[in-house]
């Protein structure tokens, strides 16, 4: 027998621009912000406030309002909203959209912005359901004549015996469980559990019972169930508004050739009806009167939210004061500008009514040394190996163009150091490529002081 080792199967992580952020970063005793804490550095005052609104999204309160950050180009107003998300954790829906996704051709862009706002509205459904669970000790499948003639025979029910610490219980089941059993690859001294209502099989493992004395087994072993093999057992099932939007909207059509054509030549992007989401609303409103279901709302993010226009801007004040509505968080770079579409003058681009009902977090531009700190964090999570002075330099690069840029630059700097043979980044690698490529400020100035590329 020859054993081989072989690398990890594992996918590995894409690094993105915000992998490093896992938080606000807060003191959990009194609120206030760690200097460098959870991928973050400075913007005390807008990550303390984000810890507040973190708390009112929790404890339920913050339900159809928004939040505006407010700040320039590369000062993490991205960042805290995903540090936001982190916090609340993965049961809280968090949907990120840019303000320049609701211009379809295809569908309307009132319609966009209501997709987005249900998906970021959760729905936690508890169900209790009947499971016959044990280990199977007899397994018999019964076949009989095939009706329609011929030589074949046909399956006419399983006999399954299944036994637990407390006593067994032998079942007669449907013809069409056999198909479930045979997918789980289900065998005598499997653990398996059937759910009652919908006949779903599933295969928890290996009696340990059959578990023999070899160091190398191929199988998971799990003990005996205990209990009887007909109990009832709780389920929770977490669904956003929208994934029942499109269970609902989706027409149940043939399995023939012409259905399929037919499917196929339908527009990828439909509209789902105001008449179907009230239903829907209805039947959401039954199951939380009647304590089955729990409503999580959730976190709208939309960046860039001065590329929305005086329609959007109106729909959004109506659903904000919708029953079920989420907590928007809007981000933008603007300061006074024009309404998308309009002549008119408004702070950060977005009508005044609609930001009456905002609390604004306005985020500060980042000192030479809060660049040196992002930059070596993101050297960290790039594993790219990088002297002191190096980090300086970037940090004073950061200084003159914006942090983006001198962050872009590790990479291409640490490709130089590899072609001379060197795993780490030195000052004259980051001068290199500080001479090789230009960023957007200084080829701006370029252009001004010339007549352009195009006469």
């Amino acid at each position: 027998m020859k054993i081989e080792q072989v690398e990890s199967t594992s996918k590995q992580a894409r690094v993105s621009s915000h992998t490093h952020v896992k938080g606000l970063g807060l003191n959990p005793e009194d609120g206030t912000a760690i200097p460098i804490s959870a991928g973050l550095v400075g913007q005390s005052s807008a990550r303390e406030a984000c810890g507040i609104i973190t708390e009112l999204i929790q404890q339920g309160k913050m339900a159809g309002r928004a939040l505006l950050l407010a700040g320039a180009p590369g000062t993490g107003k991205t960042a805290l909203a995903l540090a936001i998300s982190q916090e609340l954790g993965p049961k809280v829906p968090f949907c990120p959209m840019v303000g320049s996704d609701v211009y379809s051709q295809e569908v309307k862009k009132t319609a966009i912005l209501m997709e987005h706002f249900r998906r970021a509205i959760g729905l936690r459904i508890r169900e209790s359901k009947e499971v016959y669970e044990g280990q199977v000790t007899e397994l018999t499948v019964e076949e009989t004549d095939d009706p329609l003639g011929g030589y074949g025979r046909t399956i006419s029910h399983v006999v399954l015996s299944l036994k637990t610490s407390k006593g067994s219980k032998t079942l007669r089941l449907d013809p069409t469980i056999h198909d479930a059993l045979a997918k789980e690859n289900v065998t005598v001294g499997d653990v398996i559990y059937i759910e009652s209502n919908s006949g779903a099989v599933k295969r928890v493992g290996r009696s340990d019972a059959f578990a023999t004395e070899f160091d190398l087994e191929a199988e998971e072993y799990v003990p005996i169930p205990k209990g009887d093999v007909h109990k009832k057992r709780e389920v929770v099932q977490d669904v956003t508004l929208h994934d029942l939007d499109v269970a609902n909207a989706k027409p149940q059509g043939g399995r023939d050739v012409a259905s399929l054509v037919a499917a196929m030549g339908k527009s990828q992007k439909t509209e789902i009806t105001d008449k179907l989401r009230m239903e829907i609303n209805k039947v959401v409103n039954r199951y939380i009167d009647d304590g089955v279901a729990e409503l999580v709302p959730g976190v709208l993010f939309i960046d860039e939210v001065h590329m929305l226009d005086m329609e959007s801007f109106t729909y959004l004040n109506k659903s904000l004061e919708s029953t079920l509505s989420p907590i928007v968080v809007f981000a933008t770079n603007r300061g006074l500008s024009k309404i998308r579409g309009t002549d008119v003058l408004s702070p950060h681009g977005i009508p005044v009514d609609l930001l009456d009902r905002m609390l604004i977090v306005r985020t500060s531009k980042y000192t030479v040394e809060e660049m040196v700190h992002i930059t070596a964090i993101r050297a960290t999570v790039e594993n790219v190996e990088i002297e002191q002075d190096a980090l300086a330099l970037l940090g004073d690069i950061g200084a003159r163009t914006s942090l983006r840029y001198s962050v872009q630059m590790l990479t291409p700097a640490r490709i130089l150091a590899q072609t001379v043979g060197r795993t780490k980044i030195t000052v004259e690698d980051v001068k290199q490529v500080d001479q090789l490529f230009v960023d957007g400020k200084a080829s701006s100035q370029l252009l001004a002081n010339s007549e352009g590329f195009l006469q």
